[in-house]
């Protein structure tokens, strides 16, 4: 069972929403002739799953409806149709003190802007949510401690918020989340308001958490990259509608139209695309010469590594998986011509009526690992504080 579905979700606001509801589901009006009547189409018809440990990334500029979006998922928002289940129960429906439960124990929110109090310390900020819960001060704190060592501030609990960095207060919003242990974390562009290099330091050590703690995550975010690293499954959004559903891989290679198209156009393909996105049905070359040194690749290596195996192999690379079988090969000149943004259909894929993207409100074949693949492709850096 997924852990999280959005069925047919709308969010209206202003006059008549009901109606409003009625003529977009019927094609009989779109945002703009809305707007115009003083009423605004937020959301319209959202649909997905996001199964258990996925991190599931909903991408889109200012204004395309992501943050509405994520705040019907935990009831901050009550759809004007539509339903939101979380394992199998429908948030929707449930009393205002049911729903109030299920936010404070099983679902838990990371926000742009920090939200600490400059009151308490770092222990007492991680340890908030458990006190809403009820739970005791001891036990709460040791949690919270806990937290705090997951996200690399042991040693900082007695701190006040003013005394750390932007990139360690964030931690602090990330540490608060984990102490609950909730099933469900929400992250609403929480990594947005930090500068690019601490940005990035914060993707790591969510893609390092989420190795060891394999959370089901809700991330929102404006940057394309951000999703591509982050994201096991992405949903694009435009003026409200989810346009296109897919792994990163789906999206670079076989963008829904060309609103997609250009959004990806300078994202770094090589750190994102495998060779499983890149390779075309054969077997392993036949001309390949003694001692060319040529090297078979698994299916997950990345195009950035890929490269400089092909640099070296006079013939298309073999792909293999984990037993030896060859699953198909890459041409060199299929990647250069994906590297160069081209999309499946113009690269040559034989193969490409097997899309495996989608647009609107369906869920996608369950993908997982991003956390271990993009993780173990990166470096792991050395998380500094700022005194």
């Amino acid at each position: 069972m997924s852990r999280l579905q959005a069925d047919h979700l709308f969010k209206v606001f202003g006059r008549r929403p009901d109606e409003a509801v009625r003529r977009l589901a019927a094609g009989e009006t779109d945002r703009e002739e809305l707007r115009a009547e003083g009423t605004t189409a937020a959301v319209v018809d959202a649909g997905f799953t996001v199964e258990p440990g996925q991190i599931f990334v909903v991408m889109g500029l200012s204004g395309s409806g992501k943050s509405t979006l994520l705040r019907m998922l935990n009831g901050l928002l009550e759809p004007t149709a539509g339903r939101v289940l979380f394992d199998g129960r429908d948030l929707t429906a449930l009393s205002p003190r049911d729903l109030r439960t299920v936010r404070s124990t099983k679902i838990s929110m990371v926000f742009q802007h920090f939200a600490l109090f400059p009151h308490r310390n770092v222990l007492e900020n991680a340890a908030y949510g458990l006190e809403v819960q009820g739970v005791p001060r001891a036990e709460r704190e040791t949690r919270a401690a806990e937290a705090l060592e997951l996200c690399g501030l042991s040693g900082w609990e007695k701190s006040w918020p003013d005394e750390l960095s932007g990139g360690m207060q964030q931690r602090v919003g990330l540490a608060r989340a984990l102490a609950t242990d909730a099933d469900l974390l929400l992250m609403d562009e929480s990594f947005s308001a930090l500068d690019p290099l601490i940005r990035r330091d914060m993707q790591d050590q969510l893609l390092v958490l989420q190795q060891r703690l394999k959370k089901t995550i809700v991330f929102i975010t404006h940057d394309l990259n951000e999703a591509m690293r982050l994201g096991d499954r992405i949903a694009v959004m435009r003026d409200g509608r989810i346009v296109q559903l897919g792994t990163a891989e789906d999206i670079l290679v076989r963008p829904a139209d060309d609103y997609v198209a250009s959004f990806i156009q300078d994202v770094d393909r090589s750190r994102v695309l495998t060779a499983s996105a890149v390779m075309t049905g054969g077997a392993t070359p036949a001309d390949c010469p003694a001692g060319c040194g040529c090297r078979p690749v698994g299916p997950d290596t990345l195009v950035a590594d890929l490269c400089a195996v092909a640099a070296r192999a006079p013939h298309p690379v073999t792909v293999q998986d984990s037993d030896g079988s060859v699953l198909g090969v890459v041409p060199t000149e299929r990647l250069l011509a994906v590297m160069g943004g081209l999309g499946a259909r113009d690269a040559g894929d034989p193969a490409d009526a097997k899309t495996g993207t989608e647009t609107g409100g369906k869920a996608g074949p369950e993908t997982g690992g991003k956390a271990d693949s993009l993780a173990a492709a990166q470096p792991k850096k050395e998380l500094t504080a700022r005194a």
